[in-house]
């Protein structure tokens, strides 16, 4: 499915990482671990398309991901740091923009996360670990082959880690992949580790 080789980035005058590969396959998970300022947010960025490679390539299905940059958008979905919620808008508000966007049901996504029953709240009364969770409940809309994952599990307590577990292994099931940047561990059984 995915696969890096001999990747390398710069930032600024500094390698951030060089002569990185790896691959992914459907169904798998792989782990970025590392000292802050490694390079793992680095990479996602990277393979999502955000940010180019110095060197290197970055492979879909043998195919270079730079040939077509909105097919290859269309096939993940990206959590960083942020949450991306509007504060004035509802829960349901919030997620439905998302599902004008790819499709999928609204109220299967909450109950995903744990939040239907604050479908009706607005996203600026929720505390930091139910707006991660309403963040979350955007991969639960539809299917997409590759989830980028930064810091998934920050702000989560142990039950909504676990649902987290329930979301990553049914993605994978459906021959899904996820590649998840952490320094805590993840309910991802056999992930392999990307140590940078």
């Amino acid at each position: 499915m995915l696969e890096g080789r001999d990747l390398a980035c710069w930032r600024g005058e500094r390698p951030v990482f060089a002569g990185l590969s790896f691959t992914l396959a459907p169904g798998g998970a792989t782990l970025l671990t590392g000292a802050n300022g490694a390079g793992k947010s680095t990479l996602l960025r990277l393979v999502a398309g955000l940010l180019p490679a110095a060197e290197g390539a970055l492979l879909w299905a043998g195919e270079d991901v730079a040939a077509d940059r909105t097919a290859h958008a269309r096939r993940l979905r990206d959590l960083g740091h942020g949450d991306a919620l509007k504060p004035s808008l509802t829960v349901a508000e919030n997620l439905g923009f998302y599902a004008r966007l790819w499709g999928g049901e609204v109220a299967p996504a909450l109950a995903s996360v744990g939040l239907a029953d604050l479908a009706d709240l607005p996203a600026r009364v929720l505390s930091s670990g139910q707006k991660r969770r309403l963040a979350l409940a955007r991969l639960a809309l539809t299917p997409a082959a590759l989830w980028l994952l930064d810091e998934p599990t920050v702000g989560l307590d142990a039950a909504s880690v676990e649902r987290l577990g329930a979301l990553l292994a049914a993605h994978r099931a459906a021959s899904g992949a996820v590649m998840a940047a952490t320094h805590l561990p993840l309910p991802l059984p056999d992930a392999r580790e990307l140590r940078l």
